[in-house]
């Protein structure tokens, strides 16, 4: 197939980052160790700034007032692999967002109405495992953190 044949879903993930410099990963539910910046579709009609916002919502319970863009990059692309079609798309395009946020933990929320996640903590950049995440994102990570953080993982 060629590269002009591979539909991407568009797509948004967010980096929050503390006031200590320190990143949000999120376990997801059911998946032990399975830690992950929170992501999620863009909508038809939404910008990736709105996508951004709605899934932080979503995933994390925090609102546009509990986060500030500091820098967006991307695309990133990624195929599911071997194949396989999710909803007439063969892998993701993503759209990385740096976001300050100053908030207490408690305002964090992952027993959102339709939860993705069990868990979540706060880590440097450089402490993130690639073995955290499927085989098909990590290329994606790696040139994320290299990209945001001057990191390799």
């Amino acid at each position: 197939m060629s590269e002009n044949e591979i539909k991407y879903k568009p797509n948004v993930a967010a980096i929050l980052r503390n006031s200590r410099g320190r990143i949000l990963v999120c376990e997801r539910l059911g998946v032990e160790d399975a830690w992950q910046f929170p992501q999620g579709g863009i909508d038809d009609g939404e910008t990736p700034e709105q996508a951004l916002v709605r899934e932080i919502w979503e995933e994390v319970g925090l609102e546009a007032g509990d986060i500030r863009i500091v820098e967006r990059k991307g695309p990133y692309r990624y195929l599911y692999g071997n194949g396989r079609i999710k909803r007439g798309h063969h892998g993701k395009e993503q759209f990385y967002f740096l976001c300050e946020y100053s908030g207490p933990d408690a305002r964090i929320n992952v027993h959102t109405k339709y939860p993705e996640f069990q868990a979540f903590r706060w880590i440097g950049p450089a402490d993130f495992q690639l073995t955290w995440l499927p085989e098909m994102k990590r290329e994606v990570y790696r040139a994320v953190f290299a990209d945001f953080f001057g990191t390799t993982i």
